[in-house]
């Protein structure tokens, strides 16, 4: 009976190793499912404008050449992992909605390991190279921040083994410093020395596991770095802090040998009455007092320019003159709302705007468009996530394309080039290179006859636009 037993026993060492060994094999899968997630939906192809396949590309095909790059190098595009697979369609009046098949109901390391195979062929088959994480969406948080970090620390070492077998790669990750109730002040401006440390603490892990998995960026949202009232604010101290903490997460950056771009994405209030990153100025404006101007840019996202009072094009075109922009969160707010919607984008026009400025940018790498936007809380298949990234896609690249023929047109340039012309004289020289001061510029205007001013032409320039659509 003793050698039976050791015989069953030395079995099953053998058989557990053997998993180990063959972790690709569909019975020795840890996270108990079996075959494809997306079972039905083939990979997503360019089919062209005529096609009625909604499971198809209809004007994004990747390896089309527009002025001189791929489509996929304008965009590289990203798939954002808490929206796509974290996503409920619960909101403050009524309970989740979204019942994926293979969701247990719980937030498991199993669960965590099944999500992340299943955002691996979700990229695929949707044919882009990216995605992008909040720590704490992709493995469950811990009683200790030691076994937070071990959690995490398990999950990634799939995403590190899926990521080498696909090609695929992280555009960014970032810290989730806004659920747990212990940033209900804040993370680096909270109130609490020690919320400001494990704040710290959080984002030295999550900076370090983006590093392992070769991401390309790393970004901070202070959904809570803000204040509800000024009258129990210190609104200096509460700067002063977070521009400490910015300049820690640059050392630590140095430290670790991470040589991806560190990004700011700003949004002017919710969950906060007022955020400190409003909008692209106000933070362009906190990096030059704090001396970060060399080591941050920013991630525009569309629906925060529009929660800011500003249009994407707006943010996205302030960040670029001031050298700052890095990355954009392509999306869309629902006016008549009035929040923070995080739908698809779909305006063509606004898309064609905002890639008129991608392209005076020269693109957007080491950065890209990362979809950080859901699905409706009516929208409940499978195919809808398809669906809806399809969409987002094919109107980027519509934009891209109308942009690029008001570039090779070149009437609208020359419209603003006319509108500005005057200062092309040598006193426009003069003035531009901060060589004309006031008495010359008296002396000029005696000199002169009355201003003629002419017509700013808008309507003719929403013409030009328009054409182009």
């Amino acid at each position: 009976m003793k050698m039976k037993a050791l015989k069953i026993l030395l079995l099953l060492v053998c058989l557990k190793a053997f998993c180990y060994a063959v972790q690709a094999s569909k019975t020795c899968d840890s996270d108990g499912w079996e075959g494809e997630f997306f079972t039905g939906i083939p990979k997503i192809k360019y089919e062209g404008r005529s096609s009625k396949n909604p499971l198809a590309f209809k004007w994004y095909n990747a390896e089309e050449e527009v002025l001189g790059k791929k489509m996929k190098d304008w965009f590289r595009f990203s798939v954002a992992f808490w929206h796509t697979f974290r996503g409920t369609g619960g909101d403050p009046f009524g309970a989740p909605t979204k019942n994926w098949p293979w969701e247990d109901g719980t937030n498991s390391l199993k669960m965590a390991k099944r999500r992340m195979r299943a955002n691996f062929e979700f990229i695929d088959k949707l044919g882009v190279d990216f995605w992008c994480f909040h720590d704490r969406d992709i493995a469950p948080d811990g009683q200790t921040l030691e076994e937070a970090n071990e959690n995490l620390d398990e999950v990634v070492a799939l995403a590190k083994d899926l990521q080498s077998k696909s090609n695929k790669k992280v555009l960014w990750g970032t810290a989730q410093l806004f659920m747990h109730s212990r940033y209900m002040h804040g993370g680096a401006t909270s109130s609490e020395l020690q919320v400001y440390a494990y704040a710290a603490a959080q984002v030295k892990k999550a900076m370090e596991v983006t590093h392992y998995l070769g991401g390309e960026n790393y970004v901070f949202w202070g959904g809570r770095e803000g204040y509800q009232s000024l009258l129990n604010t210190d609104m200096e101290r509460e700067l002063n802090h977070l521009g400490t903490f910015l300049h820690a997460a640059v050392r630590h950056k140095k430290k670790i040998g991470f040589n991806g771009t560190l990004l700011i994405e700003p949004k002017p209030q919710e969950p906060t009455k007022h955020q400190y990153d409003w909008d692209a100025a106000t933070t362009a404006n906190f990096l030059r007092k704090y001396g970060l101007t060399e080591e941050f840019k920013l991630n525009i996202e569309c629906n925060h320019a529009t929660l800011s009072g500003h249009s994407c094009h707006h943010e996205i075109e302030t960040a670029r003159i001031n050298g700052m922009l890095g990355n954009i969160d392509a999306n869309t707010g629902d006016p008549q709302v009035g929040w923070d919607t995080d739908q698809f984008l779909i305006d063509i026009p606004e898309a064609t705007m905002i890639m008129l400025s991608v392209i005076k940018n020269g693109g957007i790498a080491p950065g890209g468009f990362n979809f950080d936007a859901k699905l409706r809380r009516e929208s409940i298949d499978v195919e809808d996530l398809f669906i809806a990234h399809i969409v987002g896609m094919d109107t980027m690249a519509r934009g891209l394309k109308n942009a690029a023929k008001l570039i090779e047109d070149g009437s609208l340039a020359e419209l603003v080039r006319k509108r500005y012309q005057s200062f092309d004289t040598n006193l426009g020289a003069q003035i531009e290179n901060g060589e004309a001061d006031f008495e010359l510029l008296e002396k000029k205007v005696k000199e002169m006859d009355e201003p003629k001013v002419a017509s700013a032409k808008q309507e003719l320039a929403e013409l030009i636009f328009q054409s182009a659509m």
